[in-house]
């Protein structure tokens, strides 16, 4: 890959909340190692094959925010505009907008098409935010990609959003938002298995736990800032295959099955060796939540505050990046990111076994026969469930953290779930109190519903029952405050949490995307009209 467009930006990724391209998600760090000259020759009529670590589950672009589900939907739908690596918004969908306090306004190109060959109008935009924004279909893009509260209407071929409230980063958020056609709106159940956008491509075939094949619209002119699927090298066809091994992914593309994956851990120097392009991005690996909803041991804030200081965050942050990370600096950390400074420092406990285990008396936990707290005869199990897609790294982690918690009383149950799992687990089950699951964001208004506000059962994002009036009061004042003039009150919001024992960040790490056989940019995932084949 021609090393000027070896680019990476992750945008939100929650892969159920999370990464491995995103993910998510979903930053730029332009590094290379070895790869193209420049010098390859585009070649037409190819088929581009990328890996996905899981499933997406149903293909609804509204319904999941898993980093695979994310990078699928780039490949059939459009948003309104989109930002590059460098932070600038450009035109896709719109052709021009605006934002005015609280009313934001976009004009719709005029020759955009469905892939059905329907008319995208500004009334189907209209259509797709009022599907978010009503709590009863339940999306999680709400108040992430859109501004709770935000109403639209049509005029022509402009759209007015009319905001309840000032949102700082709001054409950042619309950036992530997928456009569904009219035929998707009106009938939902076809986007399970199938694609109804505007995008560059169409889903062709779609086999489950295999892969999920998609064909070039030949007529595709609106990409990113004019992009067209015209472009000499553009693949006839895109192939993403599930492979959740790494050691797998990594033979796959020594061997040329793969065109592009993200690999972490000692199969990412095996790719280094081979000298295959490479690109890195910023991102937070290591994040520890808390179910506080009623019902888990964890809704006590002594269990919290014991499960935190048991740990040492920074050994566990070495292990977790296989010594190649560092140590979370705040939520927000995919580039271009809002803000620049650590909400961390000094905010997070110290590793202190002994205030642990006093937290826990104190609280009536008190040590049992058999190692493991009781209080009115129960026992103090708490439910410890953490992404596959860390790796072998992410597993030793979760093993030290295991051995940390049973020596101050605490038995903890760790299971490995995919991304598809461990969304539903946490948004939907609640079968959980501990969970390691990365929320990769490039700016701090869009983790709001996830950290405040009604739980999933009720419309809302606050999967893990999040109640602290710190960290609402600082995030009222940022809203209020115009994109980076507020980062010092989200940071401040940001510690609220930390300090409380609500969230753990712990380690941040540089993720290596590799490609080869083809050129390509990634921001945010894949940009796929971005994509050349080489000869």
């Amino acid at each position: 890959m021609n090393q000027r467009r070896a680019r990476a930006a992750l945008r939100p990724a929650l892969a159920a909340l999370t990464l491995p391209l995103a993910a998510a998600g979903l930053a730029a760090c332009g590094s290379g190692s070895g790869g193209g000259t420049g010098s390859e020759a585009y070649v037409d009529g190819e088929s581009f094959t990328m890996a996905i670590a899981s499933d997406p589950g149903a293909l609804d672009p509204h319904g999941g925010v898993t980093s695979t589900l994310l990078q699928l939907s780039r490949f059939a739908y459009d948003s309104l505009v989109s930002v590059d690596r460098d932070g600038e918004v450009q035109a896709q969908l719109a052709e021009k907008w605006s934002v005015d306090g609280t009313t934001v306004t976009f004009d719709i190109k005029d020759d955009v098409t469905c892939s059905d060959g329907s008319e995208f109008t500004a009334q189907t935009v209209v259509d797709n935010i009022s599907w978010v924004e009503d709590p009863k279909n339940k999306s999680p893009y709400l108040g992430v990609f859109i501004p709770a509260g935000a109403t639209a209407t049509a005029s022509g071929q402009t759209v007015t959003v009319t905001l309840a409230a000032p949102a700082p980063f709001v054409l950042s958020s619309f950036s992530s938002l997928p456009m569904i056609c009219d035929s998707g709106l009106a009938d939902r159940a076809v986007l399970k298995a199938g694609t109804a956008g505007t995008g560059p491509y169409v889903l062709k075939d779609a086999v489950p736990g295999d892969r999920y094949t998609y064909e070039v619209r030949e007529d595709y002119t609106w990409g990113p800032d004019g992009a067209t699927t015209a472009a000499e090298g553009t693949p006839a066809t895109i192939e993403a295959k599930i492979v959740a091994n790494d050691t797998t992914v990594a033979n796959q593309l020594l061997s040329g099955e793969l065109n592009a994956a993200s690999i972490m851990g000692q199969d990412a120097a095996r790719l280094d060796a081979a000298k295959l392009n490479r690109v890195d991005a910023q991102a937070v690996v290591g994040e520890q939540w808390f179910n506080h909803n009623e019902g888990h041991p964890t809704a006590d804030p002594a269990v919290r505050a014991a499960l935190t200081q048991a740990l040492d965050l920074a050994e566990l942050q070495k292990v977790i990046t296989a010594d190649k990370g560092g140590p979370a600096t705040q939520l927000a950390v995919v580039e271009p990111a809002g803000c620049t400074g650590s909400s961390v420092e000094g905010n997070l406990a110290d590793n202190d076994t002994a205030a642990a285990e006093k937290a826990l008396e104190d609280a009536g936990w008190a040590a049992g026969a058999d190692g493991v707290r009781t209080k009115a005869g129960k026992p103090l199990v708490v439910e410890f469930v953490y992404d596959s897609s860390l790796g072998a790294p992410g597993t030793a982690a979760a093993e030290l953290a295991v051995a940390a918690w049973k020596k101050v009383g605490i038995e903890a149950k760790a299971t490995s779930l995919d991304q598809t799992a461990i969304q539903t687990a946490m948004f939907g089950t609640g079968d959980w109190d501990v969970a390691w699951e990365p929320v990769n964001i490039n700016t701090p208004d869009q983790i709001v519903p996830f950290l405040s506000g009604p739980a999933p059962a009720e419309g809302g994002n606050n999967f893990a029952g999040i109640a602290n009036t710190g960290y609402d009061a600082a995030v009222k004042t940022a809203m209020a405050e115009n994109g980076a003039e507020g980062c010092a009150d989200w940071l401040a919001a940001e510690a609220s949490l930390f300090e409380s024992y609500d969230v753990v960040p712990f380690a941040n790490n540089l993720l290596p995307f590799f490609s080869q056989g083809a050129e390509l940019e990634v921001v945010g995932g894949v940009v796929p009209t971005s994509i050349r084949m080489l000869g």
